[in-house]
Order: structure tokens, then C-alpha cells, then sequence
């Protein structure tokens, strides 16, 4: 199994964790050398200033062991051969080599703690000290308990920031999907508002075209003309405030769906078209088997009708368009829009982004859709699988 770096989840020390990791170390010193430094200096005076100034050095050099972890403990340990107060440090030292569980650098402090321990108990004997064998089983027992404490500390630092990184990247991919799901809502609602407004637009342009070319209409067609386009701006902003309305409540700001048009709209559609003065022969060979059109082909279809008949509005006034739309549950759904070329172009621009979109959505739904000129007209046809 492999292991994270020790340098990346080693918590960082802070004044009360350098406070209280300094009263351990002066303590564990006291309790060891509390029995061997009377002995030592009755023997020599120098050694107990050996001991002592050793043990210091080893207090001041415990401060780098994160920095060189095996060189430190390795240094106060071989110091532990003649002075019993750096064992404070030592342990410290150990312990906390122990949490990075490089298990070589274990075993070499771990061999080098019992011999240096066994040596020191030979040179400086106490009254209470029991025969070599029995220090040898006390300070390997003690050694490896130590050892072990501070693998067990290294496994639970790693496991909490492992923990701590999962949650971390856990919301870092919540944020980047919300912000995707934005990203979609935003495509959305370009993509509603395309569909709702271009064909209303449309109309508003033709209607205006025809006041701007025509010089022989007289004041009621010219009012009535006038009135058509704002009844038609007025329904292009409802529409505009529909999209924007539905996508989300405003109390609860959960999504919500929009009223979405289905096949039995399209006729409904044209007649409307045909009534602003496009002129449409729309031929629909669905009629005995519309029913049974599922919603979706049929909602894709209505967006491909009414795109083609806004291109043609907006590319080819004046043009007349057919409508053909036909098949059957196993041939699926065909749907062509043709119309001659135009000889005068309409002044609306385009992006030809509502051809893309709606290419999209045929796909979506398994089929395809392409727009090309054949002879002198162009032919917008497509097809959609029946069980889409």
C-alpha cells in the first residue's frame, strides 16, 4: 500500500503543542535519570557533566526532527551512550520518526535504542539494575511500544487527511458541477429563447417589410397591418416572460418545466403562420396514426416545423412553403420543409444557430436532420425513430 508524502499531513506544531511536548521530554528525563546520575558521579565527576550538557544538545537538536528525522533521532540516540537526560529527547525523537513509518528507518532505531540502552545500563549500573538479559527484554518491550504508538499516530494523521482531501475534492467537483449545471440552464434558456422569440420576430419583420414596400395601402390596411405587428410584439414579450418565468419558481427556486408543444400543436402552429400571410400547404400523413405519436417525436418535430417556417419567413419572404410530414411506427417519422430559393433575401440576420440546435435535438433522439439546396429550392428534411 502506498503512502502520502509524512511532509504533507504532519499537522503543524503550535506554541501549546511545543509546551506540552517539552513537559513530557522533562519528565521522561527525570523519571530515567533520577536513579543513574548519583551513581555516575561517584565514578566521575565529568561524566555527570557529560550527561547533562549531552542531554541539553539533545533538547536543542529535538527541534529539527521534522526537518532531518532519521539524523536527529539517530544523533540523540547514540548520545543516550553516556547520558541518560536526553532520553527525554530520544523518545520524542523515535516517536516521532515512528509516525513517517519508513519501516527500515524503524528497524535501525529501533536495534540502535536496545543497544544503546543495554550499553548504558553496563557502563552506569544502578543498585536496582537486574541482570543484562532482564534490561535487554524491559528496553526492547518499552522500544517497541514507543515504535508502535508512533506508527499508530502516522496512520491516523494519514487518515485524516486523506479524509479531509476527499471531502475537500468531493466539494471542489460539487462546485464545478453546479457550475456546469449553470452553464446548461444558461444554454438552455438561449436555446428557449430561440425557439419562442425568432418566430415571432419573424412575423413582426415580414409585417414591417410589407408596410415599408407597399405604397398602395390605404389607412384601415395600414392600421390593420400596424395592429397585427403589436399584437405580435406583445405575444413575443409574454413568451419571453414565459421562458424566464418557468425555468425556475421564485419562492423555492426549484426548476420547473415549461408547457411543452407536441404534435397536436402543429396544425394549430401553421394555421397561425398562414393567417400572419406566410404561404404554407402543409400536408400531415400522420393523421391516422398522430395519436399514437409519442410527445417527445412529436415535440421535436413541432421545434423543426417551426424553425423551418421562421428561415423561410426570414430568408425567403414572399415564397411559398410545403410541409410534408409522414411515416408510420416502424418506418418513423419524416418531416420535409421545402421552398424556392427567394429572389429578394430577407433583411433579419441569422446565426444559423437554431438549425444547429435543432440538429442536436434530432440526434438526441437517434435521428437526423440536414438542411441543403436542391435545384432551385431549399430543403429542410429530417427523421426521427418512432420509439425515440
Amino acid at each position: 500500500m502506498e503512502h502520502a508524502s509524512p511532509d504533507v499531513y504532519q499537522p503543524p506544531l503550535t506554541p501549546w503543542g511545543h509546551a506540552w511536548r517539552t513537559a513530557v521530554m522533562v519528565v521522561v528525563s527525570v523519571c530515567i535519570a533520577i536513579s543513574p546520575l548519583p551513581v555516575a558521579w561517584g565514578k566521575s565527576h565529568w561524566l555527570v557533566v557529560a550527561d547533562v550538557a549531552l542531554g541539553a544538545a539533545s533538547y536543542v537538536l529535538v527541534w529539527f526532527r521534522r526537518r532531518h528525522p532519521m539524523t536527529v533521532a539517530t544523533l540523540i540516540t547514540v548520545a543516550g551512550l553516556v547520558s541518560s537526560t536526553a532520553s527525554g529527547p530520544g523518545v520524542l525523537a523515535a516517536v516521532s520518526l515512528a509516525t513517517r513509518r519508513v519501516w527500515w528507518q524503524l528497524g535501525t532505531i529501533g536495534l540502535l535504542n536496545v543497544a544503546v540502552g543495554l550499553t548504558y545500563d553496563m557502563l552506569v549500573p544502578t543498585p536496582d539494575s537486574g541482570p543484562w538479559w532482564v534490561t535487554l527484554v524491559v528496553v526492547a518491550a518499552v522500544t517497541v511500544a514507543l515504535l508502535g504508538w508512533g506508527a499508530y499516530v502516522g496512520s491516523r494523521r494519514e487518515l485524516m487527511w486523506t479524509l479531509k482531501n476527499r471531502a475537500e475534492r468531493a466539494e471542489a467537483e460539487q462546485e464545478l458541477r453546479t457550475a456546469q449545471a449553470r452553464t446548461n440552464e444558461r444554454a438552455r434558456i438561449a436555446r428557449e429563447m430561440h425557439d419562442v422569440l425568432a418566430h415571432r420576430i419573424s412575423q413582426v419583420t415580414m409585417h414591417a417589410s410589407a408596410l415599408a414596400f407597399r405604397t398602395d395601402l390605404d389607412a384601415e390596411q395600414m392600421r390593420a397591418s400596424a395592429t397585427i405587428i403589436q399584437d405580435t410584439a406583445h405575444q413575443a414579450l409574454a413568451d419571453l416572460r414565459g421562458v424566464l418565468g418557468v425555468l425556475r419558481d421564485p419562492e423555492t427556486g426549484t426548476p420547473l418545466e415549461p408547457p411543452q408543444p407536441t404534435y397536436r400543436d402543429l396544425a394549430p402552429l401553421v394555421d397561425a403562420v398562414r393567417s400572419a400571410g406566410l404561404k404554407v400547404s402543409y400536408d400531415d400523413r400522420l393523421d391516422t396514426v398522430a395519436a399514437e405519436l409519442p410527445d417527445v417525436i412529436g415535440r421535436t418535430v413541432y421545434r423543426i416545423v417551426k424553425e423551418g417556417m421562421t428561415n423561410a419567413a426570414r430568408h425567403a419572404p414572399g415564397t411559398a412553403l410545403r410541409i410534408v410530414v409522414s411515416g408510420s411506427p416502424d418506418e418513423g417519422v419524416t418531416v420535409e420543409l421545402r421552398n424556392p430559393l427567394g429572389l429578394r433575401r430577407g433583411s433579419t440576420p441569422g446565426a444559423g444557430l437554431g438549425l444547429v440546435g435543432l440538429t442536436e435535438r434530432a440526434e438526441l433522439r437517434g435521428g437526423r436532420l440536414e438542411g441543403r439546396r436542391e435545384d432551385d429550392a431549399w430543403v429542410l428534411r429530417g427523421w426521427i425513430p418512432w420509439a425515440a
